[in-house]
């Protein structure tokens, strides 16, 4: 079982190394960590995008260019769509965000024709988060894609944690389907859809591993809540996994970790395309954009 960042490289290293492919790649941040991705051992990376631009920021920021493979597009919408070509053609087993916005990069992966979304599929967020306080790491979803998710995207995200989770090492891992409340209260339709959602575990319906809710966060993370409130739960306390009910909750819990709790550690992607896509914001950290790959790496096929 995986339980740090540290782990993930060590891991990552014994393999044979992915293929990135970074869509317009013409910033410092997206360049940096691509090569030090590149210098871990973990991937063989691809940049699209600007050349000159490209080279330009190497030469700044002293990085060796001929450990990358350059694919000359300078115009931002045709380099992302190119790089999604290069995945779809089987060149890369990674996509990753460069300067673009998220809007266009996801264009670009839900394209009908050209794009990474298999039929009928759905694209969720994930993100694995490394905080001192608590004893292991966490999988979130979904903190960046889907708005409200329904129940149906509710199932989709619990299977993509749980994907990840086992990415991780964690045999069955324990998720967490957080509302405002671990009561069972049918007034709040997220404690309907966590109830629902921890039954069809518990028959079956989803499986690999143990699902509970509804469960408030204090519950779903804290031993000494879960025995204060007198709680009896597999999960509870001890959570692998959090599915939380809508985006701005999970992205609340997200930026509080990241702006308020020193040494957090954090790595996100998009799942359910047909390859792991690195998307992280134009303003993270090299260091979140490195561990992003490296979740990417860890989850391709």
């Amino acid at each position: 079982m995986i339980t740090s960042f540290e782990q993930i490289y060590e891991n990552l290293r014994s393999k044979p190394k992915k293929r990135l492919v970074a869509a317009w790649a013409v910033d410092d941040h997206t360049i940096n960590a691509a090569k030090l991705a590149v210098e871990a051992g973990i991937v063989e990376a691809t940049l699209v995008g600007d050349e000159k631009t490209i080279r330009q920021v190497c030469e700044h920021e002293n990085i060796d260019i001929s450990i990358f493979r350059i694919i000359n597009n300078p115009i931002e919408l045709e380099a992302i769509a190119q790089a999604v070509d290069l995945v779809n053609s089987g060149e890369g087993d990674i996509l990753m965000k460069g300067l673009c916005s998220t809007d266009k990069y996801m264009r670009a992966i839900l394209n009908k024709e050209k794009g990474l979304l298999p039929p009928k599929g759905i694209l969720s967020h994930v993100s694995v988060l490394s905080n001192p306080q608590y004893h292991k790491l966490l999988v979130l979803g979904d903190i960046a894609v889907i708005p409200a998710p329904d129940l149906s995207q509710k199932v989709a995200i619990t299977n993509y944690v749980v994907k990840a989770a086992h990415a991780l090492g964690i045999e069955k891992p324990k998720v967490a389907i957080i509302t405002a409340t671990e009561q069972m209260l049918p007034g709040m339709p997220a404690c309907v859809d966590a109830a629902i959602i921890s039954k069809m575990a518990e028959r079956g319906q989803i499986t690999g591993c143990v699902v509970d809710g509804p469960l408030a966060l204090d519950v779903a993370i804290s031993a000494e809540a879960v025995a204060v409130k007198k709680l009896k739960s597999q999960v509870a306390g001890d959570a692998d996994c959090l599915v939380f009910p809508s985006l701005e909750a999970a992205n609340v819990f997200y930026k509080v970790n990241t702006q308020l709790c020193p040494n957090v550690k954090i790595a996100a992607m998009v799942a359910g395309a047909k390859a792991p896509c690195v998307l992280s914001s134009r303003s993270d950290s090299i260091d979140t954009k490195l561990n992003s790959i490296a979740l990417a790496a860890l989850t391709a096929k």
